[in-house]
């Protein structure tokens, strides 16, 4: 594995254009600023659980809850994030940060990766080629991150992650949603206004485990060959297209097949 060296150049690149996964704390302060936060939706099939050393289905049961669609078990991992569209309005002129003290665990770890699965890749970062200069700190030796602070914010976002699935489910609740894309083919991205999604988030503890039933979950996909082998797995599944008065946008990864 390469090693790599970075040291940030405050271009403010990663600050422009982007979605910005917060925690629930820092979703409330986001939004308490007026600024728009959105909620990510993807659900992945859990018709059985994995086995002890499957390590990649461990992550995702433990940032997710449980749910079903129609007959199938399934884990649905709902995420919150900053919708920036064009600069943050956080970032000052100088390219520093407005809120550097208090600013999101994302921001704290970038350019690293937090999802242990998906590799640092600086061609794919927002950063300059400068700010990968070997003559810079070390960021990762050996596949792993030997940046103490980065590091330690990493291990915090999983953990804050984990510990606060079942209350993402909740504010699904409070919220009533109900659709997610299937995990690796795309996003349901929901856009409440700023008080509604505040109001949910004060009362999303109440929402949590109140029956012993999952919420029933729809699956939303723009391929038909994926709505039809959910349909046969015994999921509800709809195709994206033709949905225009959903309350979400579908973002898809893959190319749409009709419906």
């Amino acid at each position: 594995m390469v090693d790599l060296h970075f040291d940030c150049t405050k271009c403010g690149s990663c600050c422009r254009n982007t979605k910005i996964p917060l925690t629930v704390a820092e979703a409330v302060d986001w939004l308490k600023d007026g600024n728009p936060v959105q909620i990510i939706c993807e659900a992945t099939p859990w018709p059985q659980e994995a086995p002890a050393g499957d390590l990649k289905a461990a992550h995702v049961k433990r940032r997710s809850f449980a749910a079903t669609s129609g007959a199938l078990p399934v884990r649905v991992v709902a995420i919150l994030v900053a919708n920036v569209a064009g600069d943050c309005p956080n970032l000052l002129p100088d390219m520093r940060c407005g809120i550097y003290e208090r600013r999101p665990l994302v921001c704290r770890i970038y350019p690293a990766q937090i999802n242990p699965f998906i590799p640092l890749e600086p061609s794919k970062r927002a950063c300059p080629a400068e700010a990968w200069a070997g003559h810079l700190p070390p960021l990762m030796q050996a596949g792993a991150v030997v940046n103490d602070a980065i590091r330690g914010a990493i291990q915090r976002s999983r953990d804050t992650d984990a510990l606060e699935a079942d209350l993402k489910g909740g504010l699904c609740a409070a919220l009533r949603l109900g659709d997610a894309a299937l995990a690796q083919e795309g996003f349901v991205v929901y856009s409440p206004a700023v008080d509604t999604l505040l109001r949910a988030l004060s009362r999303a503890k109440e929402y949590c485990g109140l029956t012993a039933t999952p919420a029933q979950w729809r699956f939303v996909t723009n391929r038909s060959d994926t709505a039809r082998d959910l349909a046969l797995k015994g999921a509800v599944a709809v195709h994206s297209t033709g949905n225009d008065d959903a309350p979400y946008q579908y973002l898809g990864f893959k190319a749409a097949s009709p419906a």
